[in-house]
């Protein structure tokens, strides 16, 4: 029989309190278990001393046993000084950034490595200038074209009004 030592919650709704208990990993979280050594209440602020009740000489016996802390029951012991203090796990594959961002980071790394060539640089310079010029000429001839768009709309305008007279003659 593989025995734990873990948290068991007790209390009313949003208003948890937790048994310490020895009990057998196979049963629920709430079931059955063999023995109650302490309680902890995590509404209480950290530094209140009835936070987390130990009964100590119970734990070591049941570790003596062969009964294993969970993980935030081993973080009690280890601060009570019954067990070598846990190291904290730190999940780096959550902490990692997905597969894109690590993508970009990489591209904006080697951009950093690559020395930027400075004659080339003014030579772009040459370039952008003449194609902004050329920009220039064609915007003056998209604004003829809409000119003549709007000398265009005006006979539009006269059109209906001739035509209002044609659907009365075929009433008629």
């Amino acid at each position: 029989m593989a025995l734990k030592i873990r948290l068991s919650r007790a209390g009313s709704k949003k208003r948890p309190v937790y048994r310490v208990v020895v009990a057998d990993s196979r049963s629920p979280r709430d079931g059955r278990f063999i023995e109650k050594v302490g309680l902890y209440n995590p509404l209480l602020q950290k530094d209140n001393k009835d936070r987390i009740q130990l009964n100590l000489e119970s734990i070591k016996e049941w570790i003596s046993k062969g009964a294993k802390p969970t993980d935030k029951v081993a973080r009690f012991l280890g601060e009570a000084g019954v067990i070598p203090m846990p190291a904290q796990g730190n999940n780096p594959k959550k902490a990692q950034p997905k597969k894109k961002a690590q993508e970009r980071l990489a591209a904006a790394e080697e951009a950093k490595n690559q020395p930027a060539p400075e004659a080339p640089a003014e030579e772009t310079l040459a370039n952008e200038v003449p194609a902004a010029e050329a920009k220039t000429d064609v915007a003056p001839a998209e604004e003829a074209p809409a000119a003549e768009a709007k000398t265009d709309e005006a006979p539009a305008e006269e059109t209906p009004a001739e035509e209002a007279p044609a659907e009365e003659e075929k009433k008629d």
